[in-house]
C-alpha cells in the first residue's frame, strides 16, 4: 500500500471503532439547542463548569473551522505566532487590566509566590513581541495571530459552548505606523471575517459595539442571528444603520427655553411605583393635568458602582419612567467599572426609596439623553410619599452627566438616520474588531525609527474570532428536530453510508467507503453490527452529515440509496455511479 493511499485511509471513519456515543434522552443540563445536539450526537462531552472535552466528530468539526480561520488570515498577510496560556502579572500591570479585568481572570502563584493570570486576551504580550522583534519602519505593517485556549471566570458559565470559562479563539493584532494604515488593515481584516462566517456557514450581521475593556476608538462585532443570543442587535427599517444595543446612542430632544415659575410639591401616599403615581396624578389631576404618562414622569434608580483597585460609589441614573435601566448597557457604558442595583436604602436615609428626585441630591447624578436642558417632569421630592410636578432640567436640577442606560424598544427612532425606526433581534458574537490605536504601545513605549530617521509609535487594532463558540452557532443555525445538518464546509465528513443490516451489507459499505476515500472524499460509515437500521438512520440525522448513502436492501441489484438531507432529494443509484452523484452534490 502507498504511503499516499495509506493517509488517504486514514479518512475514513468507522462507527464500530469510533469514540462515539449518542443519546436518546436529552441532557438534563442542556439550555439551549447547541448544547442539546452536540452533547446528543457526541460531539462534546462536559468536563467541567464552562470546561467541554472535543470527542473525535467535534474536534474534526473546530479543526475545519480553524483551517478557514489560518487560510484567511495568511491570506491577508497574517503571521501566525503562538504565546503561552500562562502569563505573568507584569505586563498586565503596566496595561493597568490586572486591576480592570477584575474577577474575570483566573489568577495564581507559582512556588515562589509570584503572581500570574490565564490569558484573556494576549495584547501586552504581542505589543511586547512586537517591541522586542521589531526597530525600522522596513518592519511594518505587520499582522499577527494565534489560535490559542482562552480563559475567562463566568461566574455562571451556561449554553454549553456559548459562554464557557475555557474556550478557543483567534485572536490577531495589526501594527502600523499610521492611523491610515491602522483603517486599511481594518478593513482588510473586516472582509476576511465575513468570507470566513461565509464560508462556514454563518449568517451574520456586523454591527457597531462598545469597546469595552480592550480600549480603542471603532469597534464592530459581527454576530450571528440566534434565539439564543445573549447579545441584542437593532437594525434600521431605512437605513443600513445595525449596533448592539449596547452601543445605540439617544438622540436628544431640541433644545427648550427654561421656564420661569417653580415647581410644585404634592402629598402621593403610597406611590412608589411609576404605574402607581401615574394613576394618582391624574386622579388628583397634579398640576391642572389628566393625561399624564409613564413618559412624563422621571425615574431615578441608585446603583452601586465596583470601580477595579477602588472604593465602591454610589450613583443615580435618571431615566424617563416608561423605560427600565439595562444594566447590560450601563456597564458599557461604565466599563472598566460595573454597576449592581442598590438594595441597602438603610444605610442611606437622604435616598428614600421609590421617591427619589434629582434636585438638590447629595450622591452623583447621570441622566438619560432625554433629560435634556429644559424639560420638565414629575419625579420624586425626596420626602416619603410625596411627588414633585414641573421639576426642569436646568432650572431645578443640573446631572453631572450623560449617560445611555436606559432600554432601548423596537420602534425607537434612528441615531443615524432619524428616519427609520429601530428592529431588534438577537445574536451570538462570534468576532469583534477594534481599532485600538495606541493605548498599548503608548504603555510599553513602543517606538521604531521611521523613514525620516525620527521615532514613530505604531497603532495597532485587534481582532477576535471565537472559534469554539463557533461551532455552537453553527449548530443553533442549522438543525431540525431531527438533528444537526452541518455546512459542507464543516462537516465531519463529505457523506456518512449506513450499512442498513446484515448479509454482506456491511462489507460493501466498507468496500465502497474505501473507493470514496480513494477518490479523496471523507467518509463515515455505520458499520457497527447488531444495531438496527431505524438506530442507524436516527443516528445519521442526529450527527447531522447532509449526504447519506445507504447500502441496502437493493444491493444484490447493485442499488444503493442516496439521500441529501438539505434538499429532500432521496432515490435509488447504481453503485458505479455514486461517486459522481456524491461529487455532484457537493458542488
Amino acid at each position: 500500500m502507498s504511503h499516499s493511499l495509506s493517509t488517504l485511509l486514514r479518512m475514513l471513519l468507522r462507527m464500530s471503532t469510533l469514540l462515539l456515543k449518542t443519546l436518546r434522552e436529552e441532557p438534563a443540563e442542556a439550555e439551549v439547542p447547541s448544547h442539546r445536539l452536540l452533547l446528543r450526537a457526541g460531539y462534546v462531552r462536559r468536563a467541567a463548569p464552562g470546561g467541554y472535552t472535543w470527542l473525535p466528530l467535534g474536534k474534526l468539526v473546530l479543526d475545519r473551522i480553524t483551517a478557514v480561520v489560518r487560510e484567511e488570515m495568511t491570506g491577508i498577510g497574517g503571521q501566525e505566532v503562538a504565546f503561552p496560556a500562562l502569563l505573568p502579572r507584569e505586563p498586565y500591570e503596566v496595561s493597568n487590566r490586572w486591576t480592570e479585568y477584575g474577577d474575570d481572570i483566573f489568577t495564581l502563584q507559582d512556588r515562589r509566590g509570584a503572581d500570574y493570570l490565564l490569558a484573556p486576551t494576549h495584547e501586552e504580550m504581542f505589543t511586547l513581541l512586537v517591541q522586542d522583534m521589531t526597530s525600522s519602519y522596513r518592519d511594518f505593517p505587520l499582522v499577527l495571530f494565534q489560535v490559542q485556549t482562552k480563559f475567562r471566570d463566568e461566574a455562571r458559565p451556561r449554553a454549553g459552548l456559548l459562554r464557557g470559562r475555557e474556550f478557543l479563539m483567534k485572536d490577531a493584532y495589526s501594527f502600523t505606523l499610521t492611523d491610515e494604515g491602522l483603517t486599511e488593515v481594518y478593513a482588510e481584516v473586516r472582509a476576511a471575517y465575513q468570507r470566513v462566517f461565509d464560508r462556514i456557514g454563518l449568517s451574520h450581521t456586523i454591527v457597531s459595539a462598545m469597546s469595552g475593556a480592550m480600549g480603542g476608538s471603532a469597534s464592530e462585532e459581527f454576530l450571528a442571528e440566534a434565539e439564543v443570543g445573549e447579545d441584542t442587535f437593532v437594525g434600521c427599517t431605512t437605513c443600513s444603520y445595525a449596533a448592539n444595543t449596547e452601543a445605540v446612542t439617544t438622540p436628544a430632544p431640541a433644545a427648550r427655553a427654561i421656564p420661569a415659575g417653580s415647581l410644585s410639591v404634592h402629598d402621593t401616599p403610597e406611590t412608589p411605583t411609576i404605574a402607581s403615581l401615574v394613576d394618582l396624578a391624574n386622579t388628583r389631576q397634579l398640576g391642572g393635568r389628566t393625561d399624564w404618562t409613564a413618559a412624563d414622569t422621571l425615574k431615578n434608580v441608585v446603583v452601586t458602582v465596583r470601580h477595579p483597585g477602588r472604593d465602591d460609589e454610589l450613583l443615580v441614573i435618571g431615566v424617563p419612567g416608561d423605560r427600565e435601566v439595562d444594566l447590560k448597557r450601563l456597564d458599557a457604558a461604565l466599563a472598566p467599572a460595573t454597576a449592581a442595583l442598590f438594595d441597602d436604602f438603610d444605610s442611606r436615609p437622604d435616598l428614600v426609596k421609590g421617591y427619589i428626585g434629582p434636585q438638590d441630591i447629595k450622591v452623583r447624578y447621570l441622566a438619560d439623553p432625554r433629560v435634556a436642558p429644559g424639560t420638565a417632569w414629575l419625579t420624586g421630592a425626596n420626602e416619603p410619599g410625596r411627588h414633585a410636578v414641573d421639576v426642569v432640567a436646568g432650572r431645578d436640577f443640573t446631572p453631572d452627566g450623560t449617560i445611555e442606560a436606559a432600554e432601548v424598544r423596537a420602534g425607537d427612532p434612528c441615531p443615524s438616520c432619524g428616519a427609520g425606526s429601530l428592529t431588534i433581534r438577537r445574536g451570538i458574537e462570534i468576532g469583534h474588531i477594534f481599532q485600538l490605536g495606541r493605548r498599548y504601545t503608548d504603555a510599553f513605549k513602543v517606538d521604531v525609527l521611521g523613514a525620516d530617521g525620527k521615532p514613530v509609535r505604531p497603532t495597532m487594532g485587534s481582532y477576535g474570532i471565537g472559534v469554539s463558540r463557533a461551532v455552537a452557532a453553527i449548530a443553533e443555525q442549522h438543525h431540525d428536530d431531527r438533528g444537526l445538518l452541518w455546512p459542507d464546509e464543516v462537516a465531519p465528513a463529505d457523506v456518512h453510508i449506513v450499512a442498513a443490516g446484515k448479509d454482506g451489507q456491511v462489507e460493501a459499505a466498507l468496500e465502497l467507503a474505501r473507493t470514496l476515500v480513494e477518490a479523496g472524499l471523507r467518509v463515515l460509515v455505520d458499520d457497527r453490527p447488531q444495531l438496527s437500521a431505524g438506530v442507524k438512520f436516527t443516528d445519521a440525522e442526529l450527527i447531522g452529515i447532509a449526504r447519506a448513502v445507504v447500502v441496502g436492501r437493493r444491493l444484490g441489484e447493485g442499488m444503493v440509496e442516496f439521500r441529501n438531507r438539505r434538499t429532500g432529494e432521496r432515490g435509488d443509484v447504481p453503485i458505479a455511479d455514486i461517486q459522481r452523484v456524491i461529487t455532484d452534490a457537493l458542488g
